[in-house]
């Protein structure tokens, strides 16, 4: 399950996402049969690998979508574990990350996620997907409605159409334009990662959109901005608390 890829590269605030022509389950169904090339001596020093580890090990420390997500994980019994869950690999094509639902771990495109807005917008995305994989029975195979809903879910909870990305999208001003990004950005990601016509994603999308939409967890919000994503995680935090005493 990938991003959807964009018209037009973001500035450094925002994310870079990049075309993208394949993603998740079918990307990396042989991913774990792939050999890393033998590293030279001075290629050894901060290499995409070593360079895509530091930015990960700032994401999970301080991005407060993913922190307020792997606390939602492990609150669902789903603790992460950042070696078991986390890999950083070369990717084929121009996709910067997907979740593996086979092995449940994310695999980050070390060659292509380019900054640390990239890499948190990234993580953000795949951690919803593996939040819905590990709190619902997801047939992310065979029922392109149940990925239909975990897209719109990530389009709509992680970043993906903030206001910033928007405008160096070039798209803004419209009438109830975040829903109509949600809605665009899930179709492009389920065409994405599937061999089916626009028809058929739209369809799948258009059948899940209300509920899925509406369906803000973890965040009990939609977190427009990181000030936002605070707020959710204290609230997530708070409430917690209160169920864990009663």
């Amino acid at each position: 399950m990938a991003e959807a890829p964009d018209e037009r590269e973001p500035g450094p605030e925002a994310a870079e996402p990049l075309p993208q022509q394949h993603g998740g389950c079918q990307v990396f169904s042989e991913r774990l049969a792939q050999q890393k090339p033998p590293q030279g001596f001075l290629s050894s020093f901060f290499t995409n690998e070593q360079k895509c580890q530091l930015m990960l090990l700032k994401t999970l420390a301080t991005n407060p979508y993913v922190k307020l997500l792997l606390d939602a994980m492990k609150h669902s019994g789903c603790a992460v574990n950042k070696d078991r869950h986390f890999a950083c690999e070369d990717c084929n094509g121009n996709v910067s990350g997907g979740f593996d639902a086979a092995v449940s771990q994310i695999v980050l495109c070390q060659n292509n996620i380019r900054n640390q807005a990239h890499m948190n917008r990234v993580v953000t995305h795949e951690l919803i997907h593996a939040f819905d994989h590990c709190r619902a029975h997801v047939n992310w195979f065979t029922n392109v409605r149940h990925l239909a809903c975990s897209e719109v879910r990530a389009a709509n909870l992680s970043g993906d159409c903030s206001l910033l990305n928007e405008i160096f999208r070039l798209h803004f001003g419209l009438k109830q334009h975040h829903q109509t990004c949600v809605r665009d950005r899930a179709i492009r990601s389920i065409l994405a990662v599937r061999n089916i016509s626009k028809e058929v994603a739209q369809k799948a999308v258009d059948e899940v959109f209300e509920s899925c939409f509406n369906d803000h967890e973890p965040f009990g919000r939609i977190p427009h901005n990181k000030t936002y994503a605070r707020y959710a995680h204290r609230d997530f935090q708070n409430r917690d608390r209160y169920y864990s005493n009663i």
